[in-house]
């Protein structure tokens, strides 16, 4: 059974007890962090059996206005490390979602932890705490230092497993609960842009080390394949253009859509949409496209959390029809994804922007309140889900790992 559905959809949730703080459990192989002292007190989180996430997510939705939905798939961010303005942005904007990005990481893995607990307003109710930290090229995490796809991609699949199982320890360590980090794109071509952060080279050896980071990542963190339906098909740099391919349907079910196919089957429950154009499939960037959602949902059979790449990456493309980065998220919804994420021009208040845009958007009929309430059902599932395992617990250096 796919484990994303599992998880996220027929996983039982209740009310969280939470005594004292818990941190989570370390990997036994790193040791960049003390171990607890043997005297620390014990903290206890029970989660007490109740009624399914997804209809607990639903009966929370249920007395949210539109616009608190609107908020909770949008995904912000701000670069401090200040931790009394991430908790007022949070508290303030009601939003889903922040991405840590490298203005976000303090010095030590420490004062990370001060930092997701930060953005923690309600414990109960933690937002999704992301990061890119696939490792090497793109790793935000200095004290990351397993290996990556760079040598990866020519190693056993079991290599790949166990890098990413100790990197998601590290997240899981600091509260961060979403590792937008397992780059299912292929490529041989070692002049492509995304080669030395593909884990694969060929759609096989893609596959395999896909399934193998999910395994890897398994309850630590939330693996998220990128950059569906495929960068390495499409030459080009997503961050300041739409990379394009002519590749056919078939052509990519045979290839690159393999990879993609085989982590959703893994239970990856994140699913990023690159800003990527298949010409003959749809001329949109897939971030746009109703129908590559409609592959991703219907074909491959995907019940997860669909998020887009950074919506500001479709402005830095210069192209006229992308410069309003409110109208892109609210085209992004209707195309079919779950969650906007923004990052490049983004300020303390376009999240804000954002949400009240989407809000507008549902209010003046552009867009469907099924499309929104579907969307909000989904992320909420994902909180809850970290909610119900303990991950969203504000984490704390000298507590014991509960469980």
């Amino acid at each position: 059974m796919n484990s994303a559905r599992r998880t996220l959809a027929a996983g039982v949730a209740g009310a969280l007890v939470l005594v004292g703080c818990v941190t989570p459990a370390s990997w036994a192989g790193d040791d960049s962090t003390p171990a607890p002292a043997p005297d620390a007190p014990q903290a206890t989180v029970r989660v007490v059996p109740g009624a399914d996430l997804h209809a607990a997510a639903v009966e929370r939705l249920a007395s949210m206005s539109t616009l608190e939905k609107a908020a909770s798939i949008v995904m912000g961010h701000i670069p401090t490390t200040d931790a009394a303005v991430l908790s007022e942005y949070m508290s303030s904007t009601g939003i889903g979602g922040f991405i840590l990005m490298g203005a976000n990481i303090p010095a030590t893995e420490s004062d990370l932890r001060g930092i997701t607990a930060a953005l923690t307003i309600d414990p109960a109710l933690p937002p999704l705490i992301a990061v890119d930290q696939e490792g090497g090229d793109v790793s935000r995490l200095p004290w990351d230092r397993f290996p990556s796809s760079v040598t990866l991609k020519d190693q056993p699949a079991a290599a790949t497993r166990d890098a990413f199982a100790a990197r998601a320890a590290l997240l899981q360590r600091a509260g961060i609960g979403v590792n937008f980090g397992v780059v299912a794109d292929v490529t041989p071509d070692r002049s492509m842009f995304i080669y030395r952060r593909a884990l694969g080279t060929t759609p096989a050896s893609g596959a395999e080390r896909v399934i193998a980071a999910v395994d890897g990542e398994g309850g630590a963190a939330m693996s998220t394949l990128k950059h569906f339906p495929g960068h390495g098909a499409a030459p080009g740099d997503s961050h300041s253009g739409i990379p394009s391919t002519g590749m056919s349907k078939t052509q990519w079910e045979a290839g690159d859509g393999i990879p993609f196919r085989a982590g959703i089957d893994a239970g990856a429950p994140f699913l990023m949409f690159g800003h990527l154009s298949y010409g003959a499939v749809d001329p949109a960037p897939a971030t746009l496209s109703a129908e590559w959602h409609r592959v991703a949902r219907e074909e491959l059979g995907f019940t997860g959390v669909a998020i887009t790449d950074d919506l500001g990456m479709l402005q830095a493309t210069g192209l006229p029809g992308y410069q309003d980065p409110v109208a892109n998220a609210v085209a992004a919804v209707a195309a079919g994804n779950d969650m906007v994420l923004g990052i490049v021009f983004t300020t303390a208040d376009s999240a804000p922007r954002t949400a009240e845009g989407i809000a507008a958007a549902v209010d003046g009929g552009m867009l469907p309140q099924g499309r929104l309430d579907e969307a909000a059902v989904r992320v909420m599932t994902a909180r809850l889900d970290l909610a119900a395992q303990g991950r969203g617990l504000v984490p704390c250096a000298d507590c014991a790992p509960v469980g």
